[in-house]
């Protein structure tokens, strides 16, 4: 009678995909419930201040991925968050928008600056 080897398996390692990004309240619980683990921990002030900026260039990028309203609303949120963090109030930025916009304009003329000379 032949012997035949069995094929033992140890237990398949699981594969860590490490992210170290903020990420919304609730993608924790998220990630949880599809049953698939993760460690977090919560930012202090100034590690939270640090991430948001390198949070909105991740949000705007995958904006100029796929513009659409969720992309535009993830900007949004990290925007709000930002100001909250930095004590400017959302009237605050609407007012500076209003103030720039009379000095320097909109973009409702779609104007496209190609050049300048210098003297």
């Amino acid at each position: 009678m032949k012997k035949h080897n069995k094929l033992v398996h140890d237990k398949i390692p699981n594969i860590i995909k490490t992210y170290n990004k903020l990420v919304r309240n609730k993608i924790p619980n998220i990630i949880k419930a599809d049953g698939v683990k993760c460690k977090t921990h919560v930012a202090t002030n100034d590690e939270y201040r640090m991430r948001l900026p390198i949070k909105l260039k991740e949000e705007v990028n995958e904006f100029m991925q796929n513009v659409c309203v969720e992309e535009i609303a993830d900007i949004l949120e990290i925007i709000e968050a930002i100001a909250k963090v930095e004590r400017i109030s959302l009237n605050e930025i609407k007012q500076k928008k209003l103030e720039k916009r009379k000095t320097h304009g909109s973009f409702t003329k779609h104007i496209v600056l190609e050049w300048t000379e210098e003297k």
